[in-house]
């Protein structure tokens, strides 16, 4: 089982909103890197009887011969594990907005067996779901030689600044790290909504209006409108993408921001990359990395990679969304986001249509 990409965005966007957030949150998600560095509590090693489970599930999997997008949590059984998942996803959740685990054996399967795993495990943790257009289940980030003006960024090996991908959580899952640089550097993005209120209040309103945002053409339009900030049941969530924010262009080629917007992303970005604020990581081979893109951003060092291709940085990445909980006001108020952005959507698709046809 899993979600269209379609699907999974409409989920992902469909952001409860009851006010716009005044007051700092002191919350297990507000957390800063200066802090956390000096900690260690956010690692978890599996223990030899959770990797002996683990084994188990993969000769089970792969007994029953189906191809990895219809393998379901059933055909990977973690009985025990699966306690141990429920806290990780609750930690995620709900914590402080990310969990890091070790010593999953990448190093003594072939590449097949850790595609097989990390799919299974993202069938235990929610619902996988599409990465792109072509419903790619499972990413693969690794430099493939490509010009960063021309691909994603995560198929080359230049900086990649903080940003969130559209689904719930994502995961990383380590088989080799590059031979210098390609640290994995994420933020709290409650902690930085908190030192923007503190410095300039006066902006605040503007993260909760819609910015456009570049789909490179994805979906058969050239931006949408994304609210980067939605607060509801005492839950931020934010969106945040500077570098699609500000390719976004119209028609005529013209930037969609205004000067006061560059600012805003211009503040943002300082705190974000204050090193007080980030946590700086070195994922080694066996690391599973699980965020949640509503109140962590991401981002990534350059890196030099090693001269051997087998030895070349590869890490497994998934999208996973998960079921939601909440009261009644903000069900409703999720499913009223919901049609907006799919009205929101439809029309855009039918403008940019009309625009292409009459150019």
């Amino acid at each position: 089982m899993y979600k269209t990409l379609t699907a999974q965005t409409i989920h992902y966007f469909a952001r409860p909103q009851a006010r716009v957030l005044r007051q700092p949150l002191s919350i297990p998600a507000a957390w800063k890197g200066s802090a956390l560095s000096q900690r260690s509590d956010w690692r978890e090693s599996l223990t030899d009887a959770d990797v002996a489970e683990i084994d188990h599930a993969v000769a089970v999997a792969k007994g029953t011969r189906k191809p990895m997008g219809e393998l379901t949590k059933e055909d990977f059984p973690l009985p025990k594990l699966s306690k141990k998942i429920a806290r990780w996803r609750r930690e995620v959740c709900s914590g402080r907005g990310f969990q890091v685990l070790r010593g999953v054996p990448v190093t003594r399967w072939p590449e097949n067996d850790a595609e097989l795993f990390f799919w299974c495990f993202g069938q235990h943790f929610g619902i996988p779901g599409a990465q792109n257009p072509q419903a790619d289940l499972l990413g693969h980030v690794r430099d493939t030689g490509e010009s960063p003006d021309e691909v994603r960024h995560y198929r080359t090996r230049v900086n990649i600044n903080f940003h969130c991908d559209a689904a719930d959580v994502v995961g990383l899952l380590c088989l080799h790290k590059a031979k210098r640089g390609g640290q994995s550097r994420i933020v709290s993005s409650v902690s930085v909504y908190n030192e923007l209120l503190r410095r300039r209040p006066d902006l605040v309103d503007r993260m909760y209006e819609p910015f456009m945002m570049d789909t490179k053409g994805e979906g058969g339009v050239r931006y949408l409108p994304v609210r980067p900030c939605r607060f509801d049941s005492r839950h931020l969530r934010t969106f945040y993408h500077t570098d699609y924010f500000r390719s976004a262009v119209g028609f005529g080629g013209e930037s969609m921001l205004s000067p006061e917007d560059h600012a805003l992303l211009d503040l943002y970005n300082e705190i974000a990359d204050s090193p007080e604020m980030y946590l700086d990581m070195d994922l080694e081979p066996g690391d599973m990395q699980l965020l949640s893109n509503h109140t962590v951003l991401h981002a990534r060092t350059d890196y030099e990679d090693h001269p051997e291709p087998n030895l070349r940085r590869h890490l497994l990445r998934l999208w996973i969304s998960l079921p939601s909980r909440a009261p009644l006001a903000t069900r409703l108020r999720t499913q009223r986001s919901r049609l907006l952005m799919v009205a929101t959507a439809v029309g855009f698709k039918v403008g940019h249509a009309i625009r292409r046809a009459a150019s």
